[in-house]
C-alpha cells in the first residue's frame, strides 16, 4: 500500500507526464505545419512515448491499492523559431522532468518504500536516455546551423524513428 504522500506525489508525476505528452504533441504540429515531417515524426513519437510513461504509473498507483486523480493539462507553448529552439525547450523541459524522478526517488527512498524504488530506477534510467538524445539532436543542429541541406538531411533521419510501446503501459 503506498503512502499518502507518495501516492500524492506519483498522481503528480501522472500529470507532469501527461503535460509532457502534450508538449511534444504541441511540437509535432508546429513542425508539421512547416513541413518538417521527420521532426514531427520524432516529436510525435515522444508524446507517445510519454503518454505511455503516464500509464505505466498510473497503473502503479492502482497496482499498490492508490487512487489515480487526473487533473487539468495547463497550457503548452504551440511555435518555435527553429528545430533549435525546440530541442533546447526538449532538453530543458526533460532535465525538470528528470529533477521531479529524483525528487520521486528519494521520496520513496525517505519512505522506505522499496517496491516504488524498484519501480522508479526504471525511469531514472529512461531520463538518462532521454537528455541524451535530445543533446544528440541539439548538437547535430548545432553543427548545421543554417544549412538547408543539413535540415533537411537530419529531417530525413529522423523520421526512420518507430514507435515502441513501454513495457507494462498497457
Amino acid at each position: 500500500m503506498l503512502s499518502e504522500k507518495l501516492e500524492k506525489a506519483l498522481n503528480e508525476q501522472v500529470n507532469a507526464e501527461f503535460w509532457s505528452a502534450y508538449l511534444y504533441l504541441s511540437m509535432s504540429a508546429d513542425f508539421a505545419a512547416k513541413g518538417q515531417a521527420g521532426f514531427a515524426n520524432w516529436m510525435h513519437i515522444q508524446f507517445k512515448e510519454e503518454q505511455d510513461h503516464a500509464i505505466k504509473l498510473f497503473n502503479y498507483i492502482i497496482s499498490r491499492g492508490g487512487r489515480p486523480v487526473l487533473k487539468p493539462i495547463a497550457e503548452v507553448k504551440t511555435t518555435w523559431e527553429t528545430p533549435l529552439a525546440a530541442f533546447e525547450d526538449t532538453l530543458a523541459h526533460e532535465r525538470k522532468v528528470t529533477a521531479m524522478i529524483n525528487d520521486l526517488y528519494a521520496l520513496a527512498l525517505k519512505e522506505n518504500d522499496y517496491a516504488m524504488q524498484s519501480m522508479l530506477r526504471w525511469f531514472v534510467e529512461e531520463q538518462v536516455e532521454e537528455e541524451a538524445t535530445a543533446q544528440g539532436i541539439i548538437d547535430a543542429l548545432r553543427m548545421i546551423k543554417d544549412n538547408g541541406f543539413g535540415i533537411y538531411t537530419l529531417d530525413k533521419e529522423l523520421s526512420t524513428r518507430v514507435y515502441n510501446p513501454v513495457a507494462s503501459a498497457e
